[in-house]
């Protein structure tokens, strides 16, 4: 499966737009991850704990993208975005990604 942020891929000639995938998870940040994080919010630098909750949310829907776009024939997703948002007290993760599943010639 070919994947790209852009709307076409090189020496690829799209025959066909096949529709919408996504993938979409909502993760809790758990108390200790939090903990931790509030911590790096205090002294400064990466928080880990929320990296890896950010990777984890992010690989899950690129699978459910993916799986979405196989699902319907495509060869590859065009136009793919991904938005992260934070919700209810910053302790919860937001991750939806959307392209357009197509066909290659």
């Amino acid at each position: 499966m070919l994947l790209s942020t852009t709307s076409t891929i090189e020496g690829h000639t799209i025959t066909s737009y096949l529709g919408l995938v996504y993938g979409e998870t909502i993760n809790g940040i758990n108390f200790m991850k939090d903990i931790g994080a509030g911590f790096r919010n205090f002294v400064g630098g990466r928080s880990a704990g929320y990296e890896s909750e950010l990777l984890e949310a992010r690989n899950t829907c690129m699978d459910e993208m993916i799986r979405r776009a196989q699902d319907l024939g495509a060869d590859g997703i065009v136009g793919i975005n991904i938005n992260v948002e934070a919700l209810g007290q910053g302790n919860m993760i937001l991750v939806n990604v959307v392209g357009t599943a197509v066909r290659f010639s």
